[in-house]
């Protein structure tokens, strides 16, 4: 029996949050609201479909048999949304940006320029490590380090950023010249910050714990301006974008560029949604944006 399409999408984000709590939430609805959508797509289909444990909602067996065609129809749901967008589309309205920490940094420091030549484009910048599901519309392009492996995504190179070691002209003093590091292993010795074990695929950190060897850092985090603003205050050392860290009065170079250190900066869009006009003009703009500062990008040597 055919049901509301509502009580289907209510199922399919409790399968996946676990919680009336976290789907009440990405629903943008009350926990009543989902309790009762539940509810009506287990009468009209006779079983019960989710199991309250300590740790949260499980699927029933019944529900794991229909989960699969539930997401079958998200997904044609999703594909018809992005389609009819280019039905009435132009080249105004909100673009969703997802990116991290440091690229923000850079795109912040030209908002005024886009605005200028985005007019009638409002820009939504959503900061985070993990990589946005272009297909659900969580964002509309994505600037990521790396290319997942998605048939349904476009993807264009336009950037790269490089590396070094920043601290303050206090702690980088304490090692004397740049060009002895590699040979007296004075780096070493410095108070280090880095990220934490969750964040160890960021730029630098393997490098980092092949100079410390068996020790971490004494101070981690989970995210990339706290760590700069940690290594500005003088409190230890690390490894940032040249642009992050050049950019900074405070803090100075501690060695040339890291020639083992560096990050790609990829551009991703959904297919469907690459030739919208909104979506083209900023991706153009960015594109656009990259190549002029190319040198900041990358860093100087």
């Amino acid at each position: 029996m055919l049901t509301d399409w509502d009580d289907y999408r209510v199922f399919l984000t409790l399968a996946r949050e676990r919680s009336l709590t976290a789907a009440a939430k990405a629903l943008n609805v009350s926990h009543p609201t989902v309790a009762r959508r539940v509810k009506s797509l287990e009468d009209a289909i006779g079983a019960r479909l989710f199991d309250r444990l300590p740790d949260g909602y499980v699927l029933t067996p019944a529900a794991e048999q229909l989960l699969a065609d539930v997401e079958a129809m998200d997904d044609a749901a999703q594909a018809i949304e992005r389609r009819s967008l280019g039905l009435t589309d132009t080249a105004r309205g909100t673009v969703r940006v997802s990116v991290g920490e440091h690229m923000m940094q850079f795109l912040t420091r030209h908002l005024v320029e886009l605005r200028d030549r985005l007019p009638e484009i409002e820009i939504e910048f959503h900061v985070t490590h993990l990589m946005a599901n272009l297909s659900r519309r969580e964002a509309d392009i994505s600037i990521r380090e790396v290319v997942p492996d998605a048939a349904d995504l476009v993807t264009r190179r336009i950037g790269r950023f490089r590396y070094a070691v920043y601290g303050t002209p206090q702690l980088v003093g304490q090692i004397g010249s740049p060009e002895r590091d590699a040979l007296n292993g004075s780096l070493a010795y410095l108070p280090w910050i880095g990220f934490d074990e969750e964040h160890h695929y960021m730029p630098g950190q393997a490098w980092i714990s092949r100079l410390l060897g068996n020790r971490s850092p004494a101070i981690r985090t989970n995210n990339g301006n706290s760590l700069h603003y940690a290594v500005s205050s003088g409190a230890g050392v690390t490894v940032l974008p040249c642009f992050v860290g050049d950019a900074d009065p405070s803090l100075v170079r501690a060695t040339p560029v890291l020639e083992d250190v560096i990050a790609d900066q990829w551009m991703l869009v959904h297919r469907d949604l690459r030739t919208l006009p909104r979506v083209r003009a900023m991706m153009d703009e960015l594109a656009r944006l990259f190549q002029k500062e190319k040198e900041a990008l990358e860093g100087t040597v």
